[in-house]
């Protein structure tokens, strides 16, 4: 997680060094370049007033005048005429530095010499006439050492205002990048301590950002997984429970039907007691493959048309000597041309799963109906029997798996407490509905809608 740290002050701060930079950088240059063109202006502007006053007044004492006002170390001028020779100059030295004016073709007011960073004066020409035979330039100059300067302490500023505001940035992203990575931290924690079974994770409420939305979800999946663990536990208890029980009876009756001293009757009862316990070990095994099945995501359902009574009351043959090997009636009524969508197979499974249901619960001499009809766009199936009931409180219970309103586990009546849980499983991959409705030691009706 430090590394996030890393990378987030990084990556923070490499973004607004740039931007920073870039900002101080045009600063900068904006700065130096208003600067210049101030003395540019200025420059000019003199130039222009100094031709001004000579063409309204040229003589001997004008020139000196211009020249006493202008002989001063930074900025000087020259007076020359039409053919280049000096005429009177504020400063002899400057001569040195005058360009070609000749060459240059100055025709009305301008810089002849721009370039600060090389020459030691920026310089302007000014042309003036006074008659036919007085023509001539007032050239201007002005040292380039004030623009120097000026560069140099903007370099220094901003140098240290660069290095302060890096310095202060990185400082600012560091304790910022650790303030936003404490919680990402905490989040890693509590998944370590996931991966490694432990889930009583607390997170704390950290917002409702992205980073808040985070650890909500953590702490959910902690809820989750402990749940799964706990009802895990429970359902391989269950399993070892179910399977143990009829193992136990299939060893011990294996164990006395082999003694010698038995008469044949005796065995054959064992033998039947052997064959009805492997019955019900084979069940349990079924459902637990058609659960495990349905938790695969290649468990699909293929649904097609097809018409409902003939389809039920092929069921209600199967089932039909069973019912009557308890004495139970099975009643069945369907409307007329009622046709359903679903997948055959599944269906059948879902009918069987609430008929044999029906048939361990229901007190005997008694009646099982199994209804269908429609219902608006809907086909409604019920299943209903007179029987044990179920309380009230324990019916959002009965489709979880392994879960029996029957507590004491009999061997003579009740299931595996999975052939619901496989209804549901079921009926949900149809995309319906299952409701049940029952009255403690009147019975229950179960209703599959599609």
């Amino acid at each position: 997680m430090n590394k996030i740290s890393t990378k987030l002050t990084s990556y923070f701060f490499i973004a607004v060094l740039i931007m920073e930079a870039s900002l101080m950088i045009y600063l900068h240059q904006a700065i130096i370049h208003s600067r210049i063109d101030e003395e540019f202006s200025r420059l000019m502007a003199t130039g222009s007033n100094h031709r001004d006053v000579l063409l309204e007044n040229y003589s001997d004492t004008t020139l000196k005048h211009i020249v006493l006002m202008e002989k001063d170390e930074e900025r000087g001028v020259v007076i020359m005429d039409s053919r280049g020779n000096v005429i009177l100059s504020s400063d002899k030295s400057s001569v040195e530095n005058l360009p070609p004016l000749d060459e240059v073709e100055v025709d009305t007011d301008e810089i002849v010499v721009s370039d600060w960073k090389t020459s030691p004066y920026i310089i302007s020409a000014h042309p003036y006439q006074v008659d036919a035979e007085t023509a001539g330039y007032l050239v201007m100059f002005q040292s380039t050492k004030p623009i120097e300067q000026l560069v140099s302490k903007l370099n220094m500023h901003f140098g240290l205002a660069g290095v302060t505001s890096a310095v202060a940035l990185l400082i600012a992203y560091v304790i910022l990048s650790k303030f936003l990575t404490r919680p990402l931290i905490r989040m890693k924690e509590a998944t370590e301590q996931l991966s490694k079974g432990e889930f009583d994770v607390r997170l704390p409420f950290i917002g409702k950002d992205e980073l808040g939305e985070l650890s909500v979800s953590i702490q959910s999946l902690a809820k989750d997984l402990e749940r799964l663990k706990n009802e895990r536990n429970e359902f391989f208890a269950s399993i070892a429970h179910e399977l143990s029980t009829p193992l136990t009876y299939l060893i011990g009756y294996s164990k006395v039907a082999m003694r010698k001293e038995i008469d044949e009757t005796e065995r054959i009862h064992y033998l039947e007691i052997i064959e009805e316990e492997s019955e019900k070990m084979k069940e349990l095994v079924r459902n637990l493959l058609d659960l495990a099945k349905m938790d695969e995501p290649a468990f699909t359902v293929s649904k097609e048309y097809f018409e409902a009574k003939p389809f039920l009351e092929s069921v209600c043959k199967l089932v039909k000597p069973s019912f009557d090997y308890k004495n139970l009636k099975l009643d069945f009524d369907c409307e007329e041309d009622l046709e359903i969508h679903a997948d055959p197979l599944r269906l059948e499974q879902i009918i069987l799963n609430l008929l044999d249901n029906a048939l361990k619960y229901s007190t005997e001499n008694t009646t099982v109906t199994l209804t269908a009809r429609k219902e608006r766009e809907n086909a409604l199936i019920a299943v209903t029997d007179v029987g044990i009931g179920i309380p009230e409180e324990e019916i959002e219970l009965i489709f979880d798996k392994l879960y029996r309103v029957e507590k004491s586990r009999s061997r003579t009546s009740g299931g595996s407490g999975i052939g619901l849980a496989v209804v549901k499983e079921l009926v949900d991959a149809h995309g319906g509905e299952i409701e049940v409705k029952s009255t403690v030691g009147q019975g229950s009706t179960f209703i599959v809608i599609l």
